[in-house]
């Protein structure tokens, strides 16, 4: 039989050794946590309807973005994460200034208006319907973005002037001025790839949307194609064409 102390030795020199092994394994997982989003690759091929290529630029971006898709394999489009937060879009120089937003849905947008004369800020497509009203400078109204789509802006008053908000139920989106973007660090899941850019044609924008698997590796989703039209001209919130306002009018 070993001595008594001879016995507490040992046992001493076991809690040691496993007190050591105890720190280094929180070491570890300190220093080198596991990895388990991804950086999403996608493509962009931009051409105009009569084939000529084009490339996404300041002027002319790309709106790409990954809805989660939820249990029932649809876009989980019920999402708020933008609840709470607020921007904004400004009236100057007969301009709205930017002219894209992209905004997650549950956010709000002011429209202030800093021209010295009237503005009718107004929306009548398939993001949400709205209209502001007539008020000049100084005065500021603003909107809730509830819901994911894509909201044309435009004045009542001033044909000139348009813009876009694009209002996201995801917190992964890109806006694109080159040909290839990467979404960074996308937990893996199942998401429904979604593109937009300013004048688009219906069909190229379905025919882009694709549903993807990530996995906790870098993923690219391949080549997007995008179709773009020539613009029409719009109607005022009343759906006819704009008439000439009469001479001395405050706008």
């Amino acid at each position: 039989m070993l001595p008594v102390f001879r016995r507490a030795h040992i046992v001493c020199r076991c809690a040691e050794s496993l007190l050591l092994v105890l720190l280094l394994g929180a070491i570890l997982i300190h220093v080198a946590p596991a990895q388990t989003d991804a950086d999403i690759t996608v493509h962009l091929a931009v051409r105009s309807t009569t084939g000529k290529r084009l490339v996404p630029s300041t002027n002319s971006p790309v709106v790409v973005w990954l809805s989660p898709i939820g249990a029932g394999g649809q876009a989980d489009l019920s999402l708020k994460p933008g609840t709470g937060k607020s921007f904004q879009m400004v009236q100057k120089d007969k301009m709205f200034q930017p002219h894209l937003l992209v905004v997650p849905t549950g956010s709000v947008v002011a429209f202030p208006n800093r021209d010295p004369f009237f503005h009718n800020v107004f929306s009548l497509f398939n993001g949400r319907r709205f209209d502001l009203g007539l008020y000049e400078i100084g005065n500021s109204h603003s909107f809730p973005f509830t819901r994911e789509g894509i909201s044309y802006i435009f004045c009542n008053i001033h044909p000139d002037m348009g813009a876009v908000i694009v209002s996201v139920a995801t917190p992964y989106f890109v806006v694109a001025n080159q040909e290839s973007v990467q979404l960074r660090q996308v937990p893996p899941g199942d998401y429904l790839l979604k593109v937009w850019a300013e004048d688009a044609t219906a069909a190229s924008i379905e025919k882009a949307s694709r549903r993807i698997t990530i996995g906790a590796d870098n993923y690219d989703a391949g080549v997007v194609n995008i179709v773009l039209q020539p613009r029409q001209m719009h109607t005022d919130k009343f759906g006819k064409p704009y008439s000439q306002h009469p001479e001395g009018a405050p706008y």
